[in-house]
């Protein structure tokens, strides 16, 4: 409202973040692609950045696993959501996830990708 918006989202983002931690412990494990031992944060933020929706799993954990997780969690809380964006760790070669939370809770799942050419970090428009 502040910033001329709605006070209900309509679009959020979503990402994952492996976490190293030496403790043990249920939700402690390893993320081969990233070689992180620990925990990994599953999070939807609205355009703006403010958290929606959170979870913590294993590092384990892949991104469309723990995707559903908090996909769920989101259409339960804010019904108004109907479009995500996600980089290519949420996209599959049958595209599962993508097509169950479209038809399942009614979100559209956008994949945003980078080049190829990308090196270092640089911002992506919706991402």
């Amino acid at each position: 409202m502040g910033a001329g918006r709605d006070p209900e989202p309509s679009a959020a983002v979503i990402d994952a973040q492996s976490i190293r931690t030496s403790e043990g412990g249920e939700a402690h494990g390893f993320d081969a692609g990233k070689r992180t031992t620990g925990r990994k944060r599953h999070v939807i933020v609205e355009t703006m950045g403010l958290l929606l929706v959170v979870a913590v799993t294993s590092a384990s954990v892949q991104d469309r696993a723990g995707g559903r997780t908090v996909l769920a969690r989101l259409a339960a809380a804010f019904r108004t959501v109907s479009l995500v964006w996600a980089d290519g760790g949420y996209a599959n070669a049958d595209s599962a996830l993508l097509s169950w939370a479209r038809d399942a809770l009614g979100i559209v799942v956008e994949i945003v990708k980078r080049t190829d050419d990308l090196r270092g970090f640089k911002a992506l428009p919706r991402r």
